[in-house]
């Protein structure tokens, strides 16, 4: 296994950590061997069941217990469907299955302080595995982020630093920042999607070690979508699945790059308008590996659809009237999915997971303003 930059074919062996390569582009890792059903550790309830999937060793495993969540079934629009419930999660949001492999793979590299940037919940996944791994952590966050989320961050011991502007101003903040301390961005460093393809692994193992027909995503950065095409990518080479699912993804209306590039055809993101929502967790206008997601999907018989404001409140309060409390982000999901079936390129026949990433939580204040500030009294119950 190595590092592997696309847009030039040059490998970095994995000796020594990176989060991108010496002429600034992303990194990704080489493609992994996969492990058949035979492999798995049915002992560990964790993503590292999957250890000798992973391209760290499990000597070196930070782990809170993060992984195997539910996968619920039930029925949305008349339509059956299984909720995977990712916020099932020690710090309540998928994050938790890229950060115990990223960290446990900075921590064996020597890696002692770590720097991100989030608006909630990757910051708080991170300051919890850092604070487990004994790192010294950072984490900037927009000065319009939710106090539970601050809250949250700062419980582990972590520095929080709030900038002004938007969340690609503090994402550039973090940027400059690095040079100081080591990126360890969960959209930058290519072990953390090495942890999100477990999702994929999950799936087939609770489906009966097969794939089931589509997984429906709330689509910001793409880290779920890598996963998921990483894992199900991994799982075909190793002969267990005979066909991969069609991926989703589904982003807001207010910033939706991705759904404006795959409706235009083209593999590049452009610029797009950006107005407040209440999915401010999916809300990125300039995502790190655009083409990459954008590929994935495609290849994958997918597509991306984009979710008016309405809609996203209309599908949080149907999720919640079933007992499934979670963020308007993932929420977004639902509202895609709904779109999808009512087009009938999702049909009901089929086997469909809609993955719900992080739990319900209170909305920002309403005297903060930002342009990715969601609207006052968001949850109409």
């Amino acid at each position: 296994m190595h590092y592997l930059d696309p847009s030039t074919g040059r490998s970095y062996p994995l000796d020594e950590a990176r989060w991108r390569a010496n002429n600034g582009h992303y990194l990704n890792l080489a493609p992994g061997p996969g492990l058949t059903r035979r492999d798995i550790e049915p002992g560990r309830r964790s993503v590292w069941r999957y250890a000798r999937a992973l391209a760290v060793g499990v000597e070196h495993a930070v782990s809170l217990g993060e992984g195997w969540t539910p996968l619920v079934d039930g029925r949305w629009h008349d339509a059956p469907v299984r909720y995977k419930l990712e916020f099932m999660m020690p710090t309540g949001s998928f994050k938790d299955r890229g950060m115990t492999v990223m960290v446990s793979y900075l921590r064996s590299r020597g890696v002692t302080r770590v720097l991100e940037d989030s608006s909630g919940n990757a910051g708080a996944s991170l300051s919890a595995y850092a604070a487990a791994a004994g790192l010294t952590c950072r984490i900037l966050v927009p000065e319009t982020a939710s106090y539970p989320k601050i809250a949250q961050i700062a419980a582990g011991g972590a520095e929080v630093v709030t900038i002004k502007g938007s969340r690609q101003d503090v994402a550039e903040a973090a940027l400059r920042q690095s040079a100081e301390m080591f990126y360890a961005s969960h959209n930058w460093q290519p072990f953390f999607v090495e942890g999100t393809k477990t999702l994929a692994y999950e799936l087939w193992e609770q489906s009966g070690f097969r794939a089931p027909d589509n997984v429906v995503v709330p689509l910001g950065y793409g880290s779920n979508v890598l996963g998921a095409d990483r894992g199900f990518a991994e799982l075909s080479r190793a002969g267990e699945i005979a066909r991969r699912p069609r991926l989703f993804g589904v982003q807001a209306a207010h910033c939706a790059p991705y759904e404006a590039a795959f409706r235009a055809g083209v593999e590049t993101l452009g610029p797009v308008e950006v107005r407040p929502t209440v999915a401010e967790g999916i809300a990125t206008p300039r995502p790190t590996r655009g083409p990459e997601v954008l590929r994935a999907v495609r290849e994958s018989g997918g597509s991306v659809v984009a979710v008016e404001e309405a809609e996203i409140v209309q599908a949080l309060r149907d999720l919640a009237r079933r007992g499934l409390y979670v963020e308007p982000t993932a929420a977004a999901a639902a509202a895609g999915l709904t779109r999808l079936l009512a087009s009938g390129v999702i049909r009901p026949q089929e086997d469909t997971v809609s993955c719900s990433p992080a739990p319900g939580s209170r909305p920002p204040p309403p005297s903060a303003s930002s342009s990715s500030s969601p609207p006052s009294n968001p949850l109409p119950w």
